[in-house]
């Protein structure tokens, strides 16, 4: 078997959109779960952070007054389960004055259409 192919043979190309800011809501933590899963079942993961999904790899995330557990070392991880390809979207980034430096994880930045476009390549798309 191949390493682009899983036990059925077929590979997926599964896009997971983080929209959501970490903390206040469960969906950056559940869509992180989802990714490591994903990626345990040999399936081509792809990683998209746009709107306030930005906040997820943001440097120095203090989550003491919020009282939830700060989840964001667990993204420095996934080179570790072979998740490399996480993309960010310029324009959210710019909107939200982050620049590529306080990002924790490497990502390649991309305008909003080259997003739009990878996210029609893909054949599975969960956003959260």
């Amino acid at each position: 078997m191949s390493t682009d192919e899983n036990s059925s043979g077929v590979v997926k190309k599964f896009m997971y959109v983080n929209r959501k800011a970490p903390y206040g809501t469960i969906y950056a933590l559940e869509v992180l779960e989802m990714v490591l899963i994903s990626a345990a079942f040999d399936q081509d993961v792809h990683l998209a952070f746009v709107d306030d999904g930005v906040y997820q790899i943001k440097k120095g995330q203090d989550t003491k007054g919020v009282e939830m557990k700060n989840f964001s070392p667990t993204y420095r991880a996934l080179d570790g389960y072979d998740i490399e390809k996480l993309y960010v979207e310029k324009e959210s980034l710019d909107e939200r004055g982050i620049a590529a430096s306080d990002l924790m994880v490497p990502v390649e930045i991309i305008d909003r259409a080259a997003m739009t476009a990878l996210i029609d390549s893909m054949d599975v798309v969960l956003s959260g």
